[in-house]
């Protein structure tokens, strides 16, 4: 096993650790959750030596490293989501490997994407993104709908071509009155999925907790973490 592999597979076996104390200490069983790393400014060796380790959800932030890293990972048994801020001019790439987009946060993107998942002969799960800084009927700062937004959003989802309301994404807000409150914002997150599945019940996917914060989330009834930092390293600074 190479030093990078190796330094992995700790890394991983610590997270799991940590999911699984997570689910035992909130009554729930270990596969309830879903373990997705997030890989962006890594290599895609490392999603390989990943996948060797028996990873099968990878996320990414930006098209521009994601398409070439999804390209020459294709031959492997993973569900690639993006979870980044999402333009409609990166929407055509995105629909061609990822199998969620979990930052759907306006109608001109479901538009979009519908558009480019049919020409594509795909379906795309999406994921409506929640932000609990955000104004009633605005956007947050790190993307995502007021929680006002969500029905509608997800009924056009629903009603979308090509598409399919997997759920709800939200990361811990910074700002607003759940600042620094992660446990709180993760239960009012369950609070509008269980809104959301009343009209929509196949729709169980919550998305939220990352390295910092996983335990949190776990405990609130999130059914899938973003770990980066954790599994593969402090990243590198950009620019």
């Amino acid at each position: 096993m190479t030093d990078r592999k190796a330094e992995l597979a700790e890394n991983l076996e610590r997270v799991e650790e940590r999911i699984s104390a997570a689910c035992a200490a909130a009554g729930r069983k270990r596969d309830e959750v879903t373990l997705i790393v997030v890989t962006k400014t890594y290599p895609a060796s490392d999603v390989r030596l990943l996948a060797d380790l028996g990873v099968r959800h990878v996320a990414e932030n930006r098209d521009q490293d994601a398409a070439p890293k999804a390209a020459a990972c294709a031959d492997l048994p993973l569900s690639w989501h993006f979870v980044g801020q999402l333009q409609t001019n990166k929407v055509r790439s995105v629909a061609g490997y990822a199998q969620v987009v979990q930052s759907v946060d306006r109608p001109k993107l479901v538009t979009a994407l519908s558009a480019a998942a049919e020409s594509q002969g795909r379906e795309l799960g999406c994921l409506v993104q929640i932000a609990l800084d955000a104004e009633t009927g605005e956007r947050g700062a790190r993307g995502g709908a007021a929680p006002d937004l969500m029905a509608e959003l997800a009924d056009l989802v629903a009603g979308a071509p090509g598409l399919r309301i997997d759920g709800l994404m939200t990361v811990a807000p910074l700002a607003g009155p759940y600042a620094g409150r992660e446990q709180a914002a993760f239960e009012r997150m369950m609070e509008l999925s269980s809104s959301l599945r009343a009209a929509h019940p196949a729709a169980t996917m919550v998305s939220a907790g990352m390295s910092a914060d996983l335990e949190q989330a776990v405990r609130a009834g999130a059914t899938h973490v973003r770990v980066g930092t954790a599994v593969l390293g402090a990243r590198p600074r950009l620019g």
